[in-house]
């Protein structure tokens, strides 16, 4: 694998907003063979898994760390979720549970129309969370979780952040 990098970048248009849509789970083992674009990074097929989506606004984030290592001669990029769900039930309490329990692909959707994979290969595991009622009638009741894993390589985009084309199916919450 060469090194060189074999482009440039000129300042982007002003036309990027922050914030995340929706994130899809995917239990762990569920993808299949992922397929790139040619000569891409982009995934354009995951064969047939099932992907469950949460609906998110506000207080959710997704961040990137990378750590590179010129002594060990690695690099590793750790994936990082925080996801804010609101309103208490008692379906969303055992859902919570079995997220915590397993280490899902994550598939994260960002309010510029990008669908980000995290946890590709290893998939990410809550590291940590809270069920929470609030105090005053205004506060927020529901669960806060995050999701975190290490990978070799940064999230790939799914190409057009379509994934109906990519082949997989969406299953709604109620």
């Amino acid at each position: 694998m060469s090194c060189d990098i074999s482009r440039g970048r000129l300042e982007p248009c002003k036309d990027s907003v922050g914030g995340l849509n929706a994130v899809y789970f995917i239990n762990k083992g569920d993808l299949g063979k992922e397929t790139y674009e040619t000569g891409t990074d982009v995934i354009d097929d995951f064969g047939t898994p099932t992907a469950y989506r949460f609906d998110i606004k506000g207080g959710s984030t997704y961040t990137e760390n990378i750590t590179s290592s010129r002594e060990n001669g690695t690099t590793t990029f750790e994936q990082v979720l925080e996801l804010q769900l609101t309103k208490l039930t008692k379906e969303d309490h055992k859902t919570v549970k079995l997220l915590a329990y397993g280490s899902p692909h994550v598939l994260i959707e960002d309010n510029n129309g990008n669908v980000f994979v995290a946890g590709l290969e290893h998939g990410l595991d809550v590291s940590g969370g809270t069920i929470v009622s609030g105090a005053a009638m205004g506060d927020m009741s529901g669960y806060t979780l995050t999701f975190s894993g290490m990978e070799k390589a940064p999230a790939n985009f799914v190409k057009d952040g379509d994934l109906s084309a990519a082949g997989v199916t969406v299953t709604l919450g109620s």
